[in-house]
């Protein structure tokens, strides 16, 4: 099988270590290989996180070249920008419709550029963009956001890898006190990205 290249955007206490780990739990108990490597830049809360995740047959690398990425999941507007470089064109970009100022905007010394994913489908990106957080909060705590976007991943059938398999790696990796409101919120993410 050929590689899957999955990078993970966002900013620091996003989720998206979590999001990573059970990636790489659903795609191992799909007797797949899956290399994962991060690169943390300023990640304490509100820095700029990526994750490069390869998933297939037979991975040596973890690394995804600029224009190789098959999979943008994007946890914040402005690092689906910052980062769309690396999706291949016709690629799958899933984005948590968030805003999160980056301190050069909270200082006032640029602005947060607007049209961002007007720009993202002008690149050849195919954007599921949602409202991650809002159906978090829903669901009982927005910082299930990360699961919400894990939903939209599973819909997307995404190297063969069984819905069951996602929720049994969401259970094996999810903290046992936010368990159940991840589970809903996989759910929702997983009706959503469906279009059930």
């Amino acid at each position: 099988m050929e590689p899957i290249n999955i990078m993970i955007v966002g900013v620091g206490g996003q989720g998206t270590l979590l999001a990573s780990r059970v990636i790489g739990a659903a795609a191992v108990s799909s007797k797949l290989d899956c290399k994962v490597s991060e690169v943390h830049g300023m990640s304490q809360r509100g820095g700029s996180v990526v994750t490069y995740c390869r998933v297939g047959g037979r991975i040596f690398s973890p690394l995804v070249e600029k224009g190789h990425a098959d999979v943008l999941l994007c946890f914040e507007r402005l690092e689906a920008l910052r980062w769309s470089g690396f999706l291949r064109r016709g690629g799958l970009l899933i984005l948590n419709d968030e805003r999160i100022d980056p301190m050069p905007v909270i200082a006032g010394a640029q602005s947060y550029p607007g049209g961002i994913i007007e720009a993202l489908q002008a690149g050849g990106a195919q954007v599921t963009a949602i409202d991650a957080a809002a159906i978090a909060d829903e669901c009982g705590d927005r910082r299930a956001a990360n699961t919400v976007l894990l939903g939209v991943l599973a819909s997307k059938g995404i190297a063969g890898i069984a819905r069951e398999t996602w929720e049994e790696a969401v259970c094996g990796i999810v903290p046992a006190k936010a368990l159940e409101i991840n589970k809903k919120a996989f759910q929702k993410g997983y009706e959503r990205g469906s279009g059930q």
